[in-house]
C-alpha cells in the first residue's frame, strides 16, 4: 500500500512539472539573413510575431508598420522575426544581401530578418511546417496564402493564432494581444 501511495505521489509530481500547453517553437534553429545560426530558444519569455515577407509585394509597405510595432514593444518582451520568401508571384527574387539592404534602406528594419526560405509545400522550412500543422503545433492547421501572414506566439513559444496578410501590423487585435488586453 505504501509503495502504491509513493508511486501515485511521484506520478502526480511529474504531471505538474511537465510542459503544459503543447509543443514550443523554442526547439527550432534557423539561419539569420546574415548567415548566422539563430536559436528560437533565445526567445523564451517573449511574445513573438513571425511574418513571411517579400520586397516586391503589394503588402511590402507593411514593413513600415512592422518596424513601428517592433520599436514600440521591443523593450516589453516582444519581437518580430521576418522570413523572406519567394513562394508567391516570385515577389522576393533578391539574395539575402539584397533583401537586407532593401529592408534597411527603404523601411529602416531593425527586427530580426532570417534567411530566405520557402513557407509552403514540400520545401517549406521546418518552422513553417510546425506553424501550419496542428499535428505539430497543437493548436491549428493553417495555410500561408500570401506574403505578410502573421503568426503570434506566446512567451512559452506556443502558437496563439494565425493572421492573414490583410491584418495590418498595428491592428488592435495584435497590439491588444501584446499588451494582454482582452
Amino acid at each position: 500500500m505504501r509503495n502504491l501511495i509513493m508511486c501515485s505521489l511521484i506520478m502526480l509530481s511529474l504531471a505538474f512539472t511537465r510542459d503544459k500547453g503543447g509543443p514550443s517553437i523554442h526547439k527550432f534553429k534557423a539561419k539569420t539573413i546574415e548567415g548566422s545560426d539563430f536559436s528560437f530558444a533565445s526567445l523564451k519569455g517573449k511574445k513573438v510575431m513571425i511574418v513571411n515577407t517579400a520586397s516586391e509585394c503589394g503588402y511590402t509597405p507593411q514593413f513600415k508598420d512592422l518596424e513601428a510595432l517592433y520599436e514600440k514593444y521591443k523593450d516589453k518582451n516582444f519581437t518580430i522575426i521576418g522570413f523572406p520568401c519567394n513562394d508567391f508571384g516570385e515577389q522576393e527574387p533578391g539574395t539575402n544581401t539584397e533583401i537586407k539592404s532593401f529592408c534597411s534602406k527603404n523601411y529602416g528594419v531593425t527586427f530580426q530578418m532570417m534567411d530566405k526560405v520557402s513557407v509552403k509545400g514540400a520545401d517549406a522550412h521546418p518552422i513553417y511546417k510546425w506553424l501550419t500543422s496542428k499535428a505539430e503545433n497543437g493548436v491549428e492547421d493553417s495555410e500561408v496564402k500570401w506574403n505578410f501572414n502573421k503568426y503570434l506566439l506566446d512567451e512559452e513559444g506556443k502558437l496563439v493564432k494565425h493572421l492573414g496578410s490583410k491584418v495590418l501590423p498595428l491592428d488592435a487585435e495584435i497590439t491588444n494581444w501584446i499588451e494582454d488586453k482582452k
